[in-house]
């Protein structure tokens, strides 16, 4: 018996991905996320659709009694899992655990007092898997503006040398760190690149500061540089900087203020010059489609488009926010200024073609972090060899 309301498109593959409910784009976009998460360990397909067949499309409140049941599950699998000294399934199941409190809480108001309690679970959670990383892992509450902080996970690369390679990983203004646990961490240690996984002002746990302007959040990530020097098992030629999102304006922004970074998988500026030609022309419309590329032009004339200096890797889906066609023109002109810029675009014939490619993570991720081990791989070698 199909129980399915008669007036509900059904589940179908989309050229952006899958979307479980056609109808509701909200609801689909945040079940690709979790689904997509599958392959780095951060949900099971099988939970995922489990899950899904519990929520009435549209009721908040069966999305998260459902994914908060099977988070409860997961973290309670991988308690008694640890208790039988079973530590690499202990991890599986906090990681997932994890993951499955952040979606439950993702359509919770914010005065929900719900809310702090899941995303407290999805700390403990989180805790858990990096305190108990076989190469070791820590929180760290990282000193930065006047009594404020960036809190953040360190987690050192398995086998590394003694001063490691390292990425700095931060996201969008509704980013947690813990999302990057189960996105990031396997496809770095496989390179034997260590990480950093920060939570920005405004982000997670760090604390909200009034009248918070956007270099703030530029020299928080600087702050974060800092603390790797300070740490001494850094190499301090082989830092890189990764945003993810709507992070990777962020990225850019901090790449183009502070020089120790070897690398930066950011958008090079892009969503900085949507923002300002969307401001200065209240959304154009068919006569403004080239706004974007009139910025690029403008900046060309005045001074140059990007301070980045170093190496920077530019992606988008073909279904990301951004016509791709402007992304292409400013990987053009960066180069005719001389940059060292790669514009991967992922098409929808290979997936990965979302925003952020929340559709398949692991295939972006791949690229992303094949091309930070290369870049970091040549800093070693001296300037005059």
């Amino acid at each position: 018996m199909n129980d399915r309301p008669a007036h509900l498109s059904p589940p179908r593959f989309e050229p952006g991905g899958w979307m479980h409910w056609p109808d509701n784009e909200d609801y689909s976009l945040q079940f690709m996320r979790v689904l997509g998460s599958a392959q780095e360990g951060g949900s099971t397909i099988s939970e995922c659709f489990l899950t899904a067949s519990r929520i009435a499309a549209g009721d908040d409140e069966s999305w998260y009694r459902a994914w908060k049941t099977i988070a409860d599950t997961s973290k309670v699998r991988g308690d008694h899992a640890r208790a039988a000294g079973n530590i690499h399934s202990a991890l599986s199941n906090w990681l997932r655990a994890s993951n499955y409190y952040r979606t439950s809480e993702v359509f919770l108001k914010l005065d929900d007092r719900r809310r702090a309690d899941v995303l407290e679970r999805m700390r403990a959670c989180s805790y858990l898997v990096v305190t108990h990383q076989p190469s070791g892992g820590e929180l760290v509450r990282i000193p930065c503006f006047e009594g404020g902080f960036v809190e953040a996970y360190f987690l050192r690369a398995p086998g590394a040398d003694a001063r490691a390679p390292v990425v700095v990983c931060v996201g969008g203004s509704d980013h947690f760190k813990d999302e990057h646990l189960h996105t990031l961490l396997r496809q770095a240690h496989s390179r034997g690149l260590s990480l950093l996984l920060a939570d920005l002002p405004g982000q997670g746990s760090a604390p909200r500061i009034k009248g918070m302007v956007r270099y703030e959040i530029e020299t928080a990530i600087s702050c974060c540089v800092d603390y790797l020097v300070a740490r001494g098992d850094i190499d301090e030629q082989r830092i890189a900087i990764f945003g993810g999102g709507l992070g990777a304006a962020y990225a850019s922004r901090a790449a183009g203020l502070d020089d120790r970074f070897a690398a930066a998988v950011c958008d090079a500026g892009i969503w900085d010059m949507h923002q300002r030609v969307t401001a200065s022309q209240w959304m154009p419309g068919d006569g403004g489609q080239d706004t974007i590329g009139d910025e690029i032009r403008r900046l060309k004339r005045h001074g140059g488009i990007t301070s980045i200096k170093c190496p920077i890797l530019m992606t988008f889906g073909e279904h990301d926010w951004l016509d791709t066609r402007h992304a292409v023109a400013l990987c053009a002109a960066l180069k005719d200024e001389g940059a060292d810029v790669t514009l991967k675009v992922f098409a929808s014939a290979e997936t990965a073609s979302a925003h952020g490619q929340s559709d398949n993570p692991t295939i972006g991720n791949e690229f992303v972090f094949d091309w930070i081990a290369a870049r970091l791989a040549r800093a070693l070698v001296p300037a005059d060899a």
